[in-house]
């Protein structure tokens, strides 16, 4: 199996006013995004081309909204992906990046 190309882990997603996970993952690989539970169970997965990550306006860094499948969903990333003492771009950026990344490799 291929390495994912982006992971994050403790991620909160919620879908409209309800949140499905407080500790969640998201996961980046094969062309595929995937947003799973705490216990590894998925919660909705799509083809990168067909996903759409943004930033919502006035949000805080940690926040980036996800289309997929016709349902939106506002993910939470930490910053606590990173290595120990190594800095870097907000985590929500790094994943508007990586599906960005993902889309044009996929093509």
């Amino acid at each position: 199996m291929a390495e994912p190309e982006f992971t994050a882990r403790g991620v909160r997603i919620e879908q409209r006013l309800r949140s499905l996970t407080r500790a969640g993952q998201i996961r980046i690989s094969g062309g595929r995004l995937e947003l799973l539970t705490s216990y590894g169970s998925e919660i909705d997965s799509a083809p990168v081309r067909a996903v759409r990550a943004s930033k919502p306006w006035f949000a805080p860094d940690d926040r980036a909204l996800a289309d997929l499948n016709g349902k939106r969903y506002l993910l939470t990333l930490g910053d606590h992906d990173l290595a120990p003492g190594e800095t870097g771009p907000p985590a929500a950026r790094r994943f508007i990046e990586a599906v960005r990344r993902a889309a044009r490799h996929d093509r």
